[in-house]
């Protein structure tokens, strides 16, 4: 089977470079991990580029008439499933430090890895996508926002094989050291499915997420309906995050927002560098099919502060598990089931009422 992948030179004068070539990814081309990461995301050293790759761009356009762009990623999940792979996957879509992106108007189906990937991006605007792999495909992520601002992700349909958005800002040490959060993030009318998130913040959240806000989402046979996760040597934030008018047909979990989550890019991570997390609202949330309404579970030594649930109806068939809850703090109003008491026992409540 040959592969191809589009390598945007200079968007000014419509150049590209294309390559074609069979399942021996010898001469795939091969670039440097990401500064923020360290090392490519799955196995250490460089990673292969992706099928469609800008650095330093701006006024970006990708767009048509709902046309196809298929990364044939078959294959190179198979190889990952067989551990023959000596680097990282390549995603369908990556643009590095560039500005003024708009994507829109296309289906993006079976990426090797995570499909759409702004990192270091400004001023993105994400509109009228359909993003499609097989829920069996491993870590094909629908869209994730990397250490970018004034992002916009709407009105579109996303069903993968691993979380369909997940805002992320580096990993452990190098996303420290790069110090660049995703922040002014809207993300609306998104409808989807997978045995994942569909929603996400993190795992990779050390340069912090912050000024997050996402309403109007609807999925089916999920995972998680809502998931922020983080990890002891994160370090970074997590602040200042809405989701509002969420709908969930069948989900194991109906919301996660936990401080255990995630591998650690080497040995070189300081466990002492903890996340913070405070301010998350999550409101006006109905769900059916509900297995588990949810946990949310802190770090012991950095309690997660300022959760707000509102307003949130998950319900089972007979009944739905409880919430659990550790180092946590917060308020809960009008929640079913009955919220765990670590989030009903504040006095101070305002921030959860606005």
């Amino acid at each position: 089977m040959a592969m191809s992948f589009f390598y945007l030179q200079d968007l000014s004068s419509s150049s590209c470079r294309a390559f074609v070539l069979d399942q021996d990814t010898s001469s795939w081309p091969l670039i440097d991990p990401l500064p923020s990461y360290g090392r490519g995301r799955e196995l250490p050293g460089g990673r292969y580029m992706s099928l469609i790759h800008g650095d330093g761009l701006q006024d970006v356009f990708i767009t048509g008439e709902n046309g196809t762009i298929d990364g044939q990623g078959s294959v190179w999940w198979d190889m990952w499933r067989k551990r023959t792979l000596p680097f990282t996957r390549p995603h369908l879509l990556e643009l590095i430090s560039s500005t003024d992106v708009i994507i829109s108007n296309v289906v993006f189906q079976d990426s090797p890895f995570w499909n759409i990937h702004p990192v270091y991006c400004s001023n993105v605007v994400i509109t009228n996508v359909t993003v499609l792999a097989p829920h069996d495909s491993p870590n094909t992520d629908g869209i994730d926002p990397d250490s970018s601002s004034n992002v916009c992700i709407e009105d579109s349909y996303i069903s993968t094989g691993d979380d369909l958005i997940s805002i992320k800002s580096g990993w452990d040490e190098y996303g420290i050291a790069f110090g660049r959060p995703s922040s002014g993030i809207t993300i609306r009318r998104i409808t989807g499915s997978g045995p994942f998130a569909g929603f996400a913040v993190g795992s990779e959240t050390s340069g912090g997420v912050e000024n997050v806000h996402v309403e109007h989402l609807n999925f089916f046979g999920m995972g998680v309906g809502i998931h922020v996760k983080t990890n002891s040597g994160r370090g970074g934030f997590i602040r200042n995050i809405t989701v509002s008018e969420v709908t969930l047909n069948g989900a194991r979990y109906g919301l996660r927002i936990a401080g255990d989550v995630g591998g650690h890019p080497d040995a070189s991570y300081d466990p002492s560098k903890l996340p913070v997390v405070d301010g998350v609202t999550i409101k006006n949330v109905w769900g059916q099919n509900i297995r588990q309404a949810g946990l949310v579970r802190g770090i012991r030594d950095s309690v997660f502060s300022r959760i707000c649930l509102s307003n949130v109806k998950l319900y089972g068939g007979d009944s739905v598990g409880p919430w659990k809850c550790r180092a946590v703090s917060g308020g809960a109003l009008d929640v079913q089931p009955s919220p765990c008491a670590e989030l009903t026992s504040t006095s101070e409540m305002s921030f959860c009422t606005n």
